[in-house]
């Protein structure tokens, strides 16, 4: 009897996924458990096992298709059973989402996809849609099945162009879509100057002239997969979020010397050595549970306090910057906090971090001390509140107990979300993080 090849829900917040490859072709038999085909979630890129024995008789979505999970994306069966007969189901066929190439043993070719009229959305989306005015025939769904789910309205209200009132009135004026109008200004704002680029481009192309040719492109890269996925969270983030960021010095003396303490003692019990960035995490994690404020996300336009404090640290790995979480941060002592940092940030590097490694976090800690930058603003980790980047450590002649002597200094940069939280109570915050850094031993009381 065929069985369906099911893409599986491999995390609480997956809702698709892209086929990367196929590791066995048509006609090709297969044995169950053995990896059958490579998917790429949001951030990992992850194997799944064949659920039977068989021969693969059908693919039915390729290498590059986004696929809704519980998809139905291939069919094995016995080299002679008559599968003439099935069909992929409705369910994994809604939407234009669904790009299917059914492949068989004789040639390969593209399945019409029908796209049904009824509009499907999640009770939250259709909430958002009517608060906003938002029709849902408009937007596009990028839930199971091509079901519209929040994230999508918001994408869509988001992906609006934003435009000064004289940019407006003159578009208007002139017949010109602003969605057409590449805008210049903050956050991408189109401006009285963007409209009289776009116009004298219309002109030109009226009278069938060309625009001055663009400086060549030795070769260009697709902004897919990974670096597509941080580019639209990256640039939702700087869009969104009312961000400020704060810095402060710190003298870090007594911070490195407690790491080689820890270093010298506890790393032939452990096999690694404690880092700067293990303690980092357990003074911001007690920070957090000390001002919870800032262990906050902004979702559905309310505040919402967490009752976990997960810490993601930014990790940088070949296919591009990945946050492994941390998770109940503030209940693991510095040890097991290097322990499981590595065992993320080994999967990471891997490719082989699960959507669980990567979701969940309610605070994100970057470090660039190691590429000799001093100071920066990092861009929040949405949903998150606020994000602290640290810098690198260095000595200089500064001020201590009265007398100038030569110390290690090192700054910290807080940037958080004004929406959710002012800027004294999140100055309080980073002036607690920089109380611990100088005074570490607070943290193992």
């Amino acid at each position: 009897m065929a069985v369906e090849v099911i893409l599986p829900v491999l995390g609480e917040t997956m809702d698709e996924a892209t086929i990367i490859k196929w590791f066995v072709d048509v006609e090709q038999a297969v044995q169950k458990g053995e990896p059958l085909y490579q998917i790429e979630t949001d951030k990992a890129v992850l194997e799944v096992e064949a659920p039977a024995d068989g021969v693969l008789r059908k693919i039915f979505y390729g290498a590059g298709n986004k696929v809704p999970v519980l998809a139905v994306v291939g069919l094995i069966a016995a080299p002679d059973e008559d599968i003439s007969a099935y069909r992929i189901p409705k369910s994994t066929r809604v939407g234009e989402a669904a790009q299917i190439s059914e492949v068989s043993s004789v040639a390969e070719a593209p399945v019409e996809v029908p796209v049904l009229r009824r509009i499907f959305a999640s009770p939250r989306a259709r909430k958002v849609a009517a608060r906003r005015n938002v029709d849902l025939s408009r937007v596009k769904g990028s839930g199971p099945g091509g079901r519209i789910v929040e994230r999508d309205v918001r994408a869509y209200l988001e992906a609006q162009p934003v435009a000064t009132p004289v940019a407006r009135r003159m578009a208007a004026e002139a017949g010109l879509e602003l969605s057409e109008v590449q805008g210049t200004g903050p956050g991408g704002r189109v401006t009285k100057a963007d409209v009289e680029t776009a116009l004298a481009r219309v002109s030109l192309e009226a009278r069938g002239e060309e625009p001055s040719a663009a400086p060549p492109v030795s070769e260009a890269v697709p902004l897919t997969g990974l670096r597509g996925v941080i580019a639209q969270r990256m640039s939702t983030s700087a869009h969104t979020t009312a961000r400020v960021t704060l810095t402060t010095e710190v003298d870090a003396t007594d911070f490195v010397q407690l790491r080689a303490r820890l270093k010298e003692q506890l790393e032939p019990s452990l096999g690694f050595a404690v880092s700067y960035t293990d303690i980092l995490v357990a003074i911001v994690a007690r920070a957090l549970r000390e001002y919870p404020y800032m262990n906050v996300r902004l979702a559905d336009e309310e505040i919402q306090p967490l009752s976990h404090i997960n810490v993601g640290v930014a990790v940088d790995t070949e296919r591009g910057l990945l946050v492994p979480v941390i998770r109940s941060a503030d209940q693991k002592g510095i040890a097991e906090i290097g322990r499981t940092l590595r065992e993320l940030a080994a999967r990471a590097h891997a490719g082989k971090s699960t959507p669980d490694d990567l979701t969940g976090g309610t605070f994100t800690i970057t470090n660039l001390g190691m590429y000799d930058i001093d100071s920066f603003t990092p861009i929040i980790n949405l949903p998150e509140c606020a994000i602290l980047g640290a810098g690198r450590l260095h000595e200089k002649p500064a001020v201590h107990d009265g007398q100038i002597c030569v110390r290690r200094m090192m700054i910290l940069s807080l940037t958080f979300d004004h929406r959710l939280v002012d800027g004294a109570p999140a100055a309080r915050f980073l002036q607690r993080i920089r109380q611990l850094v100088e005074q570490p031993y607070l943290v193992l009381a």
